[in-house]
């Protein structure tokens, strides 16, 4: 994100850490559903992160799993977690406009299988959802040689996707600004110019 600070992004951080980098992207901090969706539509920004998105599931978790004891009552809380995931994605893809794009930022987990996908908790988003299948682009960050890189198509057993051709190569650098102004280009997404008057 480092090259998105003092541009036209927004961040919504779901943990309140300081960015790793010099420089200020403006946002708001919350792990609450409802309120990231307020955000979301409240945003002037066309280009919004949320990060760290899986955390907005760990933190439901953690919040509340010692409450809800045994039996039915923590099989409702586990679809309690999942719905709640996958109702901010319906209203990602639903309700904003076309023109505001929103990147999930997520760690990663390695299943025994071998297969690495996104961090999520309960078998609800993991085998009723998939929740990477929601997205037509998923990039996963890697390090080779000491550069930070994105993978732009499945490799390693990991999930990555992108359309063909919106990007030539299989690693691009880790750069979210060259992202979003990729994703723009291929389907003719364009940001509308902002008033100078404009806070």
């Amino acid at each position: 994100m480092k090259n998105c600070a003092d541009k036209d992004f927004n961040l919504i951080r779901v943990l309140n850490k300081p960015l790793p980098f010099r420089g200020k992207i403006n946002g708001w901090f919350t792990d609450n559903y409802e309120i990231v969706q307020k955000c979301l539509r409240q945003s002037k920004a066309k280009s919004i992160v949320i990060d760290d998105a899986g955390y907005l599931i760990t933190n439901m978790f953690m919040s509340g799993h010692s409450s809800y004891g045994a039996g039915n009552a923590i099989f409702s809380f586990y679809n309690k977690i999942g719905d709640s995931f996958w109702n901010l994605i319906q209203f990602i893809i639903n309700v904003l406009p076309e023109d505001v794009i929103v990147y999930l930022m997520m760690h990663e987990e390695q299943e025994e299988s071998g297969e690495i996908k996104p961090k999520t908790i309960g078998k609800v988003l993991d085998e009723k959802v998939c929740v990477e299948g929601m997205f037509t682009i998923v990039l996963r960050c890697v390090a080779e040689n000491n550069k930070h890189l994105f993978v732009t198509q499945s490799a390693d057993g990991a999930v990555s996707k992108s359309p063909e051709g919106m990007f030539e190569d299989l690693t691009i650098e880790n750069d979210l600004l060259l992202v979003d102004n990729a994703i723009r280009d291929y389907y003719g997404i364009k940001k509308e110019e902002k008033n100078d008057k404009e806070i």
